[in-house]
């Protein structure tokens, strides 16, 4: 069931806690597949209206792809109204994975790159995080391309949990519509074997879309966000 598949993509992505609740700053996802729908509330909601809202998915109808479905705008209401709504596809990916591009391809399982590419981070990576990613920590594994002495496009595990992995994908502008994207999320996918991997991006990113479909992942569904403006975290 897709719907499923959807569900543990949620997971995977916010980390739900032991409610199975958001940490923000979505108020509300919905999972939108063909099959049915699923969802998951911020922590902060309260449990009435966390259980209303729940209900209201239950009962609601599946809507086309890139269509909100019609219980998203009831699901406002409750919530107060005038919540920023955005959404984007879904995908599985499936390993094997094979793309050609016309660079080579290196990945963290040789720990011979990390020195190579220690000097060339990419300005919107922070140096810590950077360092992290090289040596195996948070976002391992991941596949790069470098070219002209830069790094050109990366492919890497923006989330990770025991249920899945998220593919995160950038492309410096200077070498987009080359298939680099494509390319470095091959060769990630090929880094996780016996883990469930997901691909996701937003409605207007029409390029990450691009990637999807050269690949040939499968479509398992939307994820729609309700999010309040202005929303902060509660410090603990």
């Amino acid at each position: 069931m897709t719907v499923g598949l959807l569900r543990v993509e949620l997971g995977v992505i916010w980390r739900l806690d032991g409610r199975g609740r958001l940490p923000g700053p979505e108020e509300l996802v919905i999972g939108v597949a063909a099959d049915g729908m699923t969802a998951a509330v911020r922590a902060d909601v309260p449990g009435s209206v966390a259980t209303r809202l729940l209900d209201l998915v239950s009962q609601g109808v599946p809507s086309p792809p890139g269509q909100p479905p019609d219980v998203l705008a009831r699901c406002d209401a409750l919530l107060g109204g005038g919540r920023a709504v955005s959404g984007g596809p879904c995908y599985l990916v499936r390993p094997p994975l094979r793309f050609e591009a016309p660079a080579e391809v290196i990945t963290s399982d040789d720990p011979s790159h990390a020195a190579r590419l220690r000097p060339l981070r990419p300005p919107n990576w922070m140096p810590g995080e950077w360092d992290e990613l090289l040596v195996g920590g948070a976002g391992a594994p991941w596949a790069m391309i470098v070219e002209d002495g830069q790094v050109a496009a990366i492919c890497h595990s923006a989330r990770r949990t025991p249920e899945g992995a998220e593919a995160g994908t950038w492309t410096s502008p200077a070498f987009r519509g080359r298939g680099y994207a494509a390319a470095t999320t091959a060769a990630w996918a090929g880094l996780l074997p016996g883990t469930r991997l997901f691909y996701s991006t937003a409605a207007d990113n029409h390029s990450s879309q691009r990637v999807a479909a050269r690949l040939g992942l499968d479509a398992i569904g939307w994820l729609w966000k309700l999010t309040s403006h202005g929303w902060k975290a509660s410090r603990t």
